[in-house]
């Protein structure tokens, strides 16, 4: 057997056409079938286990979980159908048991379900019986059978009641079927004429209750197995798509439909959770249906929806795909849907109840993947990428190490060949019209160049990426990388050519059509250097060993060839499968074999004639490409059934595959420059925008603070008033406490007394009532001695008669005991005899299991004796083999001596290019001083705007604090004629300033000129680089194009004299350094310039602020004398107010002391003293009415103003405000 083995790794896609095609094993984890394996995917760490299918299976039907979630049963047609259950919590999954129809012919069971304890399971048979099957599956026992419909009618699905494992609902095209299973029967329990209605699922909502859906779009419910209810799941809004999207369809589409009535939408799958159900409406949407207050009804909650594929050419194809199965997670957290294209999807139950007011949409659960059969291959040798063209029109990129979708492109037409670039950076695309050449951009796939090569099947970049082959029906062409070239035309097939493939060192091209021809070719003169051709093999398939002297060949003749000097060395039958396509390791060790049925076969190598392969359940079509990784690491292979399949290629002897260093992949991607540049303006505005969101957001939180102060001193102000009214209160509650406590204890001496008296009294009168009962409790005693001996007399006589009837029903029973001990003795003897009898016959059946197993020993002994002789054969073949691999050795040492001259030749050619680096490497530098004084004069400009912002920020807090004490003051008329003159003085001040501003502005106009001189300056300098850039890469491609003449040194000699005499000239180099020299010392002339423009500009900038300065410390002066005053005026008010609360507070306390006759002089005093402060409070509400419209004036001509001031510098502030 082979010593190398693959692993399944990973695996992208879905297989259709199978019933329930997923379901959640755990709250991370869903099962899924992809290719001929179901996956447990894990959603959350992004892992696959892999349970495989049956060997000689035609594929999947359908699947099914138990309730308990540790079983899962797999459908599978064949010659005969079977389902497998598969133990879910063991390691690997392994096979429980496997259930088939018994005698009765069945091809396929197209729908299943377990019971609700797991115990049994349903399976409903396919056409043309349509038998429904009830299995104890533990022991593989059926329960019952029995047919549910007519050949016409098919069924669409099966369940169990949820609460009854007996049964069991039943739905198809006209049929709506309840079974219950009651002695050994499966027994129907409704009867109704559904014909009219195609019933495409349904699900159990309670143990009565059942909802179904139809292909009309109407949701039937049905009680107790009669139809209670119905509706229709259409909207009118949908109602209103489903036109747009009829108009918006091809007209070629319409014609040929004619007039057929627009499609009802399809409930092709349903589910029920806690709240209610979920169901499939038409196209790409999904409907969440709850329970209403009503017990039977149900209303519509929200609507999902499958978004459109940004990545598509007509984006509204996604959201057209149909639902075939929906999945709720066992916490009810996640909906997930599979659809008839291949694609999973999932979105978060919470989230879309949340999102009330907008569209919810699915997300992939995973990535996106091929709907349509995979067509082409490729991988890289830079970056770990896998590129997959298929015929849904779309080519993608996938990362097989972190095993991710990196790139998804969809295209007009459909794609029918792929190739990455050893780079990884381009793409080789061939569509049906043209061959295309595109970048692999950051987030894009855009198109290159185009070659005029129509229908091309087969296209293969050279291992050094500097050359591709294209098919073109019978013909090959081969292109050049750098200069898109036509090289050569290979011509030879007459048949179609079906691949093609390089040897490791680009010089040669082997290729293999549909005529039966196999070629070789020479890439450099294309001539044939060696042909195989039979007529009768239609080539699938072809590689090539890594010495390049073996080719493999596959076809349709169902062996594999061994081809070698235009000779076929050997052919391995495959054991009638057809191999459609091969692969060889780099080590040279292992073949890799693609089959029509969708296995792959790893066949050890050297070859033998005997079956000496392992063979790996895979896809479930034919596996279209199959191509090993550089480092033979993993193993890819597409198929017909829309998979990509990542295998892990493991040696048991630990040697040969192991790489022989580590890989480092590339890390770089391409990008345009628009792009770039748009990013990176996107990051300038992001970073400008969060500054200036910093700058509100501290602005917004000093304004806070600040009015959260004052609030504070408020209500400091009003609680102290608060603790000095309660305090008064307090005292006056205490007075009065103290006078209660007087009162209550007079009345608890009186209650005390009271009580005594009382307590003796009822002491007196207990006395004599407790010799009363004592009296009566002797009586009583005496009565209690007399019924206790009658008791005991009656209790004796019932103990005589119980022990007679005891004996009794002894004596009857020991004699029916005899008589069943006569009976036992009796059957064990018959069972003796029986024992005696099977003994008998169990040693007739071991003496001819003996014969039968002689005989087998004496024919597998001769087929022994003849493999040994084949043995000893391939041995003496082995010898002649390893004497020509000595020859071939000293082969390879000459070629290695000429390999090491040419090694010395490249390192001349090397040290050249180190020179033109050096130069390359000065420019730079130059570019780069000039890129550093400029970006240091944006730096100052940039801090003088910064410090001109937080200079408008003073401003902002100071305006703010003015109007905050111009509502607080309260001055007189005196002081407010006062400001007023102050404010002209400003008003003057603040002319002057706003000139010397409009002086700045103009220097830093004068500033931006200067600049934008240096910045053109600048790109004059880059365009310069970049010619420099464009003379090295020319040189490299003309240094590339006469390694090409590495094995001929003359002509290598004159290219290299050319490729001297064309770039190198002596006054190209004289002009460069005068160039140079003059450009040194206009830089240096226009840097002293720049320099003394700055210092100048300094200088003034010093004057401005220090004038600045001492204006700002004037005004802050007046401002602090103005405070000041209000403070004085305030202590002075507050005052008053204490005096005024003072007098009242003395004035009620003397009223209550004083007596009638004073009371009556005191209230005439009072009297006169309240009216003149009522005229005092009076006198000042009006002083300070006439203030407050004074101050609002002063207002509006100070916003009028206020642009044009400039606030005092952060050193000085104000005093703080005292209340």
């Amino acid at each position: 057997m082979a010593s190398v083995v693959a692993q399944c790794h990973y695996i992208f896609g879905l297989r259709t056409g199978v019933i329930n095609n997923i379901c959640y094993f755990d709250e991370q984890t869903v099962i899924f079938p992809c290719g001929n394996n179901c996956v447990r995917y894990n959603i959350d760490q992004r892992w696959q286990r892999f349970i495989p299918g049956t060997e000689k299976s035609q594929g999947m039907q359908a699947l099914a979980i138990s309730a308990n979630r540790r079983y899962l049963a797999v459908s599978e047609r064949g010659e005969k159908g079977t389902i497998t259950v598969y133990d879910l919590q063991h390691e690997q999954s392994r096979k429980r048991k496997v259930l088939s129809g018994g005698e009765v012919p069945v091809l396929e069971f197209v729908s299943m379900a377990f019971s609700p304890d797991s115990k049994y399971l349903i399976g409903q048979a396919g056409a043309p019986d349509w038998t429904l099957f009830y299995w104890m599956w533990e022991k593989q026992k059926v329960m019952a059978s029995v047919k549910t419909t007519g050949s016409t009618n098919p069924i669409n699905q099966v369940s169990f009641n949820p609460q009854d494992n007996t049964q069991i609902c039943v739905s198809g095209n006209g049929v709506f079927k309840l079974f219950r299973y009651a002695e050994g029967a499966l027994k129907q329990s409704n009867f109704l004429k559904l014909e009219s209605h195609n019933f495409l699922s349904h699900t159990w909502m309670s143990e009565e209750r059942v909802i179904a859906g139809t292909e009309t779009g109407r949701l039937l419910v049905f009680e107790s197995g009669d139809l209670r209810w119905e509706m229709s799941v259409t909207t009118k809004p949908a109602t209103q798509e489903a036109d747009r999207q009829l108009e918006r369809r091809k007209p070629e589409e319409v014609k040929s439909e004619g007039a057929a009535p627009a499609r009802m939408p399809r409930i092709t799958a349903i589910t029920s959770y806690s709240k209610g159900f979920a169901c499939s409406a038409g196209p790409g949407t999904v409907c969440l249906f709850e329970k209403t207050e009503e017990k039977d009804n149900y209303r519509k909650t929200r609507e999902i929806r499958i978004p459109a594929d940004p990545c598509s050419n007509e984006p509204s194809h996604a959201e057209q795909q149909e639902m075939v199965t929906l999945c709720i997670s066992p916490s009810e957290e996640t909906l997930v849907t599979s659809t008839d294209r291949g694609q999973l999807y999932s979105i978060t139950l919470s989230s879309a109840e949340m999102s009330k007011g907008e569209q919810a949409h699915f997300e992939f659960l995973s990535h996106s993947f091929h709907s349509n059969i995979i067509t082409g291959l490729s991988i890289c040798i830079r970056k770990p990428l896998i590129a997959t063209c298929s015929l849904d029109h779309s080519v993608r990129i996938w990362n097989f190490e972190t095993n991710v979708l990196e790139l998804h492109k969809e295209f007009q037409e459909e794609a029918f060949s792929v190739a990455l670039h050893p780079s990884g950076l381009f793409i080789l695309v061939g569509f049906s019209d043209k061959l295309r050449l595109m970048n692999l951009l950051i987030d894009d796939v855009r198109t290159f160049k185009e070659f005029t090569v129509r229908g091309c099947r087969e296209c293969v970049f050279s291992h050094g990426g500097h050359m591709f082959a294209a098919v073109n029906g019978n013909l090959i062409h081969i292109y050049s990388s750098t200069t898109f070239d036509n090289l050569l035309n290979l011509k030879g097939h007459n048949g179609k050519v079906r691949a093609i493939v390089w040897s490791t060192d680009d010089s040669r091209l082997v290729s293999c059509g549909m005529d039966g021809a196999v070629y070789e070719w020479n890439t450099l003169n294309s001539k044939r250097e060696s042909e195989s051709v039979l007529k009768s093999c239609s080539y699938t398939g072809v590689t090539i060993s890594p010495d390049a002297k073996t080719i493999f060949a596959v076809g349709t003749d169902c062996t594999l060839k061994e081809i070698q000097d235009c000779q076929i060395l050997r052919e391995v039958a495959a054991d009638d499968v057809a191999y459609t396509t091969i692969a060889m390791s780099r080590s040279g060790r292992v073949l890799f074999a693609g089959t029509s049925i969708g296995t792959v076969r790893a066949i050890k190598y050297p070859l033998s004639t005997q079956k000496d392969w392992i063979e790996y359940q895979a896809h479930s079509g034919a596996v279209t490409k199959m191509v090993i990784t550089f480092d033979d690491q993993y193993l890819l292979t597409v198929s017909e059934d829309c998979c990509l399949l990542i295998w892990k290629i493991i040696d048991k002897e630990g040697r040969g595959l192991k790489r022989d260093k580590d890989i480092t992949y590339a890390e770089e991607i391409l990008i345009t420059k628009s792009d770039l540049e748009e990013k990176n303006q996107i990051m300038m505005e992001l970073k400008t925008r969060v500054e200036e969101l910093k700058m509100e957001n501290e602005y917004q939180l000093r304004l806070k603070d600040m009015n959260y102060n004052e609030k504070i001193k408020d209500l400091s102000e009003k609680f102290v008033q608060e603790i000095e009214s309660l305090k008064t209160k307090n005292q006056v509650l205490k007075t009065e406490k103290e006078k209660q406590e007087m009162s209550h204890l007079e009345v608890t001496r009186e209650v005390v007394e009271k009580h005594s008296r009382e307590q003796q009294d009822f002491e007196s009168t207990s006395n004599q009532k407790l010799m009363l009962e004592y009296e009566k409790y002797q009586e009583l005693q005496l009565k209690s001695q007399l019924m206790q001996e009658g008791y005991e007399r009656q209790l004796q006589a019932m103990e005589d008669s119980k022990g007679r009837a005891l004996e009794e029903l002894t004596l009857f029973y020991e004699a029916k005991l005899q008589e069943k001990m006569l009976m036992l003795g009796q059957c064990q003897d018959e069972s003796r005899q029986q024992m005696r009898e099977f003994e008998e016959s169990k040693k007739q059946m071991e003496e001819d299991g003996d014969r039968e197993i002689q005989d087998i020993r004496i024919k597998y002994e001769r087929k022994l004796r003849v493999e040994k002789e084949i043995n000893l054969r391939l041995k003496g073949e082995t010898g002649v083999m390893r004497k020509k691999f000595s020859s071939l050795q000293k082969d390879i040492d000459d070629r290695n001596v000429e390999i090491e001259k040419l090694r010395v030749e490249q390192q001349k050619l090397r040290g050249v290019i180190k020179s033109l680096e050096k130069d390359i490497l000065g420019l730079k530098k130059e570019i780069q001083e000039r890129d550093e004084t400029i970006q240091d004069k944006e730096k100052r400009i940039y801090d003088l705007k910064k410090k001109n912002q937080e200079l408008e920020k003073f401003k902002f807090v100071l305006d703010y604090k003015i109007k905050e004490l111009k509502k607080q003051i309260e001055p007189r008329e005196n002081d407010i004629k006062e400001m007023k003159e102050q404010i002209q003085e400003m008003e003057g001040e603040l002319d002057q300033v706003h000139k010397r501003n409009t002086q700045l502005e103009l220097n830093i106009t004068e500033l931006k000129l200067k600049l934008k001189a240096t910045d053109n300056e600048m790109h004059k300098e880059t365009q310069r680089v970049r010619d420099v850039e464009a003379l090295v890469r020319r040189f490299k491609t003309d240094l590339h194009n006469c390694v090409g003449f590495i094995q001929e040194p003359k002509r290598l000699k004159d290219s290299i004299r050319e490729l001297y005499d064309h770039y190198v000239q002596q006054s190209d180099v004289v002009d460069i350094v005068g160039v140079d020299a003059d450009i040194q010392r206009e830089y240096s002339r226009q840097r002293e310039h720049l320099e003394r423009n700055v210092a100048s500009l300094k200088r003034k900038l010093a004057k401005d602020t220090e004038v600045h300065r001492t204006e700002n410390v004037k005004i802050m002066k007046e401002n602090v004398s103005l405070i000041k005053e209000i403070n004085d005026l305030r202590r002075e008010l507050r005052l008053v107010r204490t005096q005024v609360h003072d007098n009242k507070s003395q004035s009620s306390i003397s009223k209550k002391k004083l007596s009638s006759s004073d009371l009556t002089a005191l209230t005439s005093v009072e009297g006169r003293g309240l009216v003149a402060r009522l005229n005092f409070e009076e006198e000042a509400e009006r002083i300070i009415q006439l203030q407050r419209v004074e101050i609002q004036r002063l207002k509006m001509q100070m916003q009028g103003q206020s642009h044009s001031l400039i606030p005092p510098s952060s050193s000085t502030k104000l005093p703080v405000l005292t209340t």
